[in-house]
């Protein structure tokens, strides 16, 4: 593959489905994941739209895609979804991986269900990166 590409690539996927009233936008969430890899110099952080995961891997000439798990419904459906990938395109590989135990049950639900009562920004901080919390307190403030 001739083309130079940085070392790797982080997508965020544009699905109308996900676009919902209480929602951090694709643009929020791009701009959270670039405060956060600022670090990586040789991170791109991009969004694909309209498009399976795998068809943009393919797009920009990537050899793998990484995922995270963090309980047995996420290997389900990862699984299923490697399946299918690898229908699609065989020579990109699916790597999982799982992610330490302080954050195996984190998730964007569990965070924003913790948001609203007394106490909430103590709460979430010690579950997302501190650009991410900032920006969270941010919205909230802006909501209320």
């Amino acid at each position: 593959r001739s083309r130079s590409r940085p070392s790797a690539a982080m997508g965020a996927g544009r699905n109308a489905r996900h676009q919902g009233v209480g929602r951090v936008s694709v643009d929020e969430r791009l701009d959270m994941l670039r405060a956060v890899t600022r670090g990586f110099s040789k991170l791109k952080v991009e969004v694909f739209e309209n498009q399976f995961l795998v068809n943009y891997a393919q797009s920009i000439d990537a050899n793998y895609i990484i995922r995270g798990i963090r309980t047995a419904s996420d290997y389900e459906y990862e699984r299923t979804m490697r399946y299918i990938n690898s229908d699609l395109h065989a020579d990109i590989t699916t790597i999982f991986l799982l992610p330490p135990r302080e954050y195996a049950e984190v998730s964007s639900t569990m965070v924003k269900g913790l948001m609203g009562p007394n106490g909430w920004e103590q709460m979430i901080r010690q579950y997302v990166p501190e650009p991410v919390y900032r920006k969270l307190v941010n919205y909230y403030q802006q909501q209320g």
